[in-house]
């Protein structure tokens, strides 16, 4: 089956599944579409006894994708600028320090949390894994998902302050999970934790994020001045996307954090370009440009994940191991963020729910799945993997699904 064919029946997919969300289940788009195509492969499977061509139709659509390359270098740079170029930068300042504290520590205490009870509760059972294959679990599991979530806050109508602390961390800590996912992964390979060089790791973050600051800045700066000089919505429109797109590959070139890049370079434009400049005839269409292409970008991957429900290896004990680890996760994004409040609230002011909402609202979502199917067999891939995929599904459909009604009876 050519490349032409498949997207095609990808498109049609979710197309359909989007219609039957937008008719029935009026869910928000990403979470209605993943409920849908998880249903859709399910059904798919339960029919594989007697229509055994179906279950090998949809396999061969699947698993020609590569969705940690689909994922990683070529979706997420899109979702990343789409969703930072909406963002307001005044209000993202007002709450700078809550968002580095969480998208950085945050994310580095989590991973240990979560790895380090995982490891314990993992004994416990009698399916014990190596504890440095626990902490990558923790690493790719800990950034949270700006996509399910934004759409859920904006509806409620939540403190701005709030969302703008949960929407600014989810977009900045996939950069650094990136980096301590990739940092533990090198330890993995040796099979141990021996030799950690502390500045060694230090040089990496300060390359891979500091690098991205500054490569974001200097690549918001050239589009910014070209788009400047012109008023023609056209044009600037192939501007911003031919900067997505060569800028995260050369960030991959150079050695720099690709979704810091897309993040910060999504900042600049969206501000100072567009919001500072005031280009009121042209913004309104490099707007509703990337608005389309961030709904398509998530509802593409929504589906797939849905979809990859059919090459996952999953057992009773993998369903029963991820279950306890959707609660594992929970109670680490809980552990994590009240210890940097208790820390914080010296310098800075916290609601007294901050800590539960920011919890509940802490969505997993496809770039865990990206980081877990790039791990080696040799890391407990069997596990890992269908592990990851039961958390993200039980994070955006369950938590997803109540988040509204939570926070309403947080906030009342």
């Amino acid at each position: 089956m050519d490349l032409f064919t498949i997207i095609s029946i990808l498109m049609v997919l979710v197309s359909i599944f989007a219609y039957i969300n937008s008719l029935f289940l009026k869910l928000q788009t990403t979470i209605g579409t993943m409920i849908i195509s998880i249903v859709f492969s399910l059904g798919i499977l339960g029919l594989s006894k007697l229509f055994p061509e179906l279950i090998k139709f949809e396999k061969d659509i699947v698993g020609t994708i590569d969705f940690k390359n689909l994922l990683m270098e070529g979706l997420l740079s899109f979702m990343l600028f789409a969703g930072a170029v909406h963002v307001n930068i005044t209000e993202l300042k007002s709450q700078r320090w809550k968002i580095v504290a969480f998208s950085s520590l945050g994310v580095v205490i989590s991973t240990f949390l979560i790895g380090g009870i995982f490891f314990l509760v993992l004994q416990q059972i009698g399916m014990p894994l190596p504890l440095v294959h626990c902490l990558l679990f923790g690493a790719l599991i800990s950034p949270t998902d700006p996509i399910a979530v934004m759409g859920v806050l904006k509806k409620i109508g939540i403190k701005k302050s709030m969302e703008t602390t949960i929407v600014g961390e989810s977009l900045f800590n996939d950069g650094v999970g990136v980096v301590v996912f990739l940092t533990l992964l090198q330890f993995a390979n040796a099979g141990n934790l021996d030799g950690i060089d502390p500045l060694g790791i230090a040089e990496n973050f300060l390359v891979e994020i500091g690098g991205g600051l500054l490569f974001a800045y200097i690549l918001g700066r050239i589009a910014h001045r070209a788009i400047s000089k012109i008023n023609s919505y056209e044009t600037e429109v192939l501007i911003t996307l031919g900067m997505v797109m060569g800028g995260y590959a050369l960030a991959g070139k150079i050695g720099v954090s690709g979704p810091i890049s897309m993040v910060v370079a999504g900042l600049f434009i969206g501000n100072k370009t567009y919001r500072q400049e005031k280009k009121e005839n042209t913004v309104d269409y490099v707007d509703k440009f990337w608005e389309l292409i961030d709904i398509l970008s998530n509802a593409i991957l929504f589906v797939l994940i849905g979809l990859e429900i059919v090459l996952i290896p999953f057992s009773q004990q993998i369903i029963i191991v991820g279950v306890l680890a959707a609660f594992v996760v929970i109670l680490s994004r809980f552990l994590s963020v009240g210890m940097l409040i208790v820390v914080l609230q010296k310098w800075l002011h916290f609601d007294s729910k901050t800590s539960l909402i920011m919890t509940w609202g802490g969505l997993r979502g496809g770039i865990s799945i990206a980081m877990a199917l790039s791990l080696p067999q040799t890391v407990s891939w069997d596990y890992i993997v269908p592990i990851t995929y039961l958390v993200v599904i039980f994070s955006i459909i369950v938590q997803g699904l109540t988040l509204e009604k939570v926070i309403l009876r947080l906030t009342k």
